[in-house]
Parts: structure tokens; sequence; C-alpha cells
């Protein structure tokens, strides 16, 4: 298939309706809007909400059920970049190609600007429509408990007490487990909520995302050392500046990307029950796999 098709079309779709969501900027007060567009619109990958696009219709639903639930999630990602990029946590001065949110509105702005977009997610997902097997309570459930203190904001705060220790696999794995793949798993459980999932594909979609988002951090801890912040569109070699533990400090750059690639082939095994319907999920499996930004 042709992903990067693909994922221009349903990234635009998801911007259209991410504009239509989202309080205009001119709405008053005007400086929490601007922020909260000038992050959400800084040319992000939109991977997350394509990705629940995509579970959407390997589960045979359609695309638009999915919309509220992918913007949702893209508000929710934001928001954790926003708050990651702060003086108090990464202190990073570029994201996404462009100055970080309180580089350009200040550090109060900045933290309001991601309270706005994680609390706009939840007004957006309560747009979504039921399905007979998932209701619209157990989708904004999935996202609160991922976004929460036992997945996203939890590996966050184990991140921030790692930095100049010296951390085990497992202490490593369970940080990545938390910042990254919780929110990427639920973003693929949440298209396929929207398309009516039978149990044993909710199951299955979950290793895949589990899977994915793990080969996704063990690819972006690489690209952290081998890539140039122009590339990245945010600042390379911060982690080792920081003294963090990635999986390049701990098993070294070959190690890491055999993991990754066993990862990768782990989340296409998740996939055999899904058939030809698991194509574009395979694809962007092997994408994440093979990026270099």
């Amino acid at each position: 298939m042709d992903l990067q098709r693909y994922l221009a079309t349903r990234t635009a779709i998801v911007d259209r309706a991410l504009d239509r969501f989202l309080p205009a900027a001119k709405a008053k007060p005007g400086t929490i809007h601007t922020a909260m567009r000038y992050s959400l619109f800084a040319g992000g990958k939109r991977l997350r909400p394509v990705l629940t696009l995509a579970a959407a219709e390997a589960c045979g639903g359609k695309m638009m059920a999915a919309i509220p639930a992918a913007c949702a999630v893209e508000c929710i990602h934001t928001y954790s970049l926003i708050h990651d990029d702060l003086p108090c946590m990464d202190d990073d001065d570029l994201r996404r190609g462009r100055p970080t949110n309180h580089r350009v509105f200040g550090e109060g702005v900045a933290v309001l600007a991601g309270d706005a977009l994680l609390t706009v997610a939840f007004e957006i997902l309560a747009k979504s429509k039921p399905a007979p097997r998932h209701a619209v309570a157990a989708q904004v459930t999935e996202l609160a408990h991922a976004a929460g203190s036992r997945w996203l904001v939890g590996g966050q705060v184990a991140d921030l007490e790692g930095e100049g220790r010296s951390l085990g696999a497992a202490e490593l794995k369970y940080i990545h487990r938390c910042k990254t793949a919780a929110l990427l798993t639920a973003s693929i459980r949440l298209g396929a909520m929207s398309a009516n999932a039978t149990p044993a594909q909710m199951k299955a979609l979950t290793v895949f995302g589990q899977s994915v988002g793990l080969a996704f951090q063990v690819i972006d801890d690489i690209l952290d050392i081998t890539q140039s912040s122009d590339k990245l569109g945010k600042t390379a070699g911060k982690d080792a500046t920081a003294r963090k533990a990635t999986y390049p400090a701990i098993f070294g750059l070959e190690k890491s990307r055999v993991e990754a690639r066993r990862l990768t082939r782990a989340a296409h095994a998740a996939l055999r029950s899904f058939g030809k319907r698991g194509d574009t999920l395979r694809a962007f499996a092997d994408y994440l796999l093979a990026r270099d930004y």
C-alpha cells in the first residue's frame, strides 16, 4: 500500500476536524486559544490519530466514526509535549521544528495551554457515538486511564526521578511503556472501539499497540544520538545531556536496533487474524521501524 499517501490524506482529515473542534484563535481569551493552536498545528506527524483511524478500518468500521477519538488523542499528545518541554521538566527550546510553547508565550500560558488541550480532549471524545460493545463512557475511561497517573503521567514522574541515576532494563522499559506505549496503544484501542471491535480484536490490537509503542521509543532513543536537531525538529542529544537512561545507553546501538526489529515482528504477529484488513497497520509498523526523524 501507499502509506505516505494514506498518511497525507488522513492527516488532512484530522487537521480539518481539529480546526473545527477547537475554539478559534480570536475567541476570548485569544492568548490561550492562540497558544493551543500554535502547538497543535505545528506540523506534527499525527501518527497517533492516524493509527486510530487505521485501527477502526482494520476492524471493519467507518473512519469518520473514529474522528473524535483521533482528535482527542492528538490533543492529549500535544498537551504532554508542551508540558514535557517546560523548564521544570525537560527544559527544551525546540519542538516540531519551531520554538517551544513556553519560549513563545511564557511558562504560565504554556502550562495553561497544555491544561486546556488536556481538557478539550475529553470534550471532543464525548462527541463520539456509542458502539454496541463500547459505550462512550468506556471510551472516555480508556483515554483517561492511559493519560493518567498510572501510565502517561506516571511515566513522566518515573522519567524525572530517573535522571542522573543508573537505571536497569526493567525500569527503562517501565518508563517507555508508560510514557510512549500506553497512549499509542490507547489510540489504537479507541479506533477499534469506535468500530465495535470484538474482544479478540481488542486483545490482538492491544498487543500490536504495545509492541509498536515500545519499538517507536527504541527508535526515538536511537535517533536522539544519530540525527541532527534540524532533522528531528527537536533538540538532538538532550537525553545524554540530561543523563537519562535510554535503550542505546543501556544496551548499545546495535542491540537497540535488534530489539526494535524484534518488537516490530511481534507487532506483525499480533495482526495475523486481521488478514488483508491489517495491511495498513502492518505498513505502519514497518514505517515506524525505518523512520529517520
